[in-house]
């Protein structure tokens, strides 16, 4: 495995979550991945979506990447519905292809938010600390963004400079 992936998961391609995911990028080097330019079904028992984009995008993650930064706007207090979508999906690989989900037993999972506001509520990060808990996974923490009138101000500039060499480059 080699290095990290920014999970893009906004129903924007370009809008502030990207903003702030472009900065990683240029920070990190990490690939990006747009789930907005995937078809993910939902999880279902009876694997009904098991060929839509989903699994050969889970199989390329596993296999090249040590570490996963999800991007998601917070939308109603939480995360995107895409990005709640893709993490209900890796239940495919604990029912079926058990091996292929255990591989994210060696990887790192970090969490970024955007919003228009310096503002989050208590509990956004915790199903993501309990999904990386679950799934052996590092969790590297979250890191809280906002946009104000299309800037992002100096202050989330420092935090993204902060959490990228505390939390991404000193783990890859």
């Amino acid at each position: 495995m080699g290095k990290g992936v920014i999970i893009q998961a906004s129903s924007r391609s370009d809008g502030d979550t990207n903003c702030i995911v472009t900065v990683l990028k240029k920070k990190t080097d990490f690939d990006v991945i747009d789930l907005n330019q995937k078809h993910i079904g939902h999880f279902d028992y009876k694997f009904k979506n098991k060929n839509d984009d989903f699994k050969p995008l889970f199989y390329e993650i596993t296999e090249k990447y040590n570490t996963i930064i999800f991007a998601t706007p917070i939308y109603w207090y939480t995360m995107s519905g895409l990005l709640k979508v893709f993490l209900d999906r890796i239940s495919d690989f604990l029912y079926d292809e058990k091996d292929i989900g255990r591989r994210l037993r060696k990887m790192k999972m970090g969490i970024v938010s955007s919003s228009n506001e310096n503002m989050v509520f208590d509990g956004f990060a915790m199903p993501f600390e309990k999904s990386a808990e679950y799934l052996g996974m590092k969790y590297l923490g979250h890191l809280h963004t906002w946009i104000q009138k299309g800037i992002i101000p100096n202050e989330v500039m420092q935090s993204i400079e902060a959490y990228t060499n505390k939390k991404l480059l000193a783990n890859v």
